[in-house]
């Protein structure tokens, strides 16, 4: 009997001690970034409409992210060679028409798709300013683009879209825009 009740003894203080603990643990980081969907907000132009979304939450909350898909518009040996080429794809202008890139490009990758960033400064027809990243990558001949712009410092929202972009749902649509599906 004193052997239960020593045992029962020492459970309820681990079980109290863990509590405490969980109780003390430190909160998990803020909740990384959603993206919610939103209406393809450009006119109509040479290419298919391409998805957009808002993200809420994360580093770049209130950032915006247009992707598309531009079949047989890449170099197909080279594929993005270069920032001038960023500038002209990436969509950047859709968002508005002056558009300064602030440093040159960088390598990055989506999914197996390699390409470049470029991080510009927009200045806005209401007259307000904002950062903008643009990203073209290649598979073959075809190119995958995405433009995000926000409030935010453009390499927290470089960051967030790029996780996005990699994320198994994106992955899949790319792959099946790329497809022509």
């Amino acid at each position: 009997m004193r052997r239960v009740a020593a045992i029962a003894g020492v459970l309820a203080a681990l079980g109290a001690s863990g509590v405490s603990a969980y109780q003390l643990a430190p909160s998990p980081a803020p909740t990384s970034a959603h993206w919610r969907e939103l209406a393809w907000p450009f006119p109509r132009d040479g290419w298919p409409a391409g998805r957009a979304f808002r993200c809420e939450g994360g580093g770049c909350d209130g950032a915006e992210l247009y992707v598309r898909a531009k079949r047989g518009f890449c170099n197909c040996d080279s594929g993005v060679a270069d920032d001038d080429e960023v500038d002209r794809v990436a969509d950047i202008d859709l968002i508005t028409p002056r558009f300064a890139a602030t440093a040159p490009g960088e390598a990055v990758h989506v999914g197996q798709m390699h390409g470049r960033a470029r991080h510009y400064d927009l200045d806005m027809p209401d007259g307000s300013r904002k950062a903008a990243i643009g990203v073209a990558v290649s598979r073959r001949c075809d190119l995958f683009v995405a433009a995000a712009q926000g409030q935010a410092e453009a390499s927290a929202v470089q960051r967030a879209a790029l996780v996005f972009l990699e994320t198994p749902e994106m992955e899949t649509w790319v792959t099946a825009a790329l497809d022509g599906r």
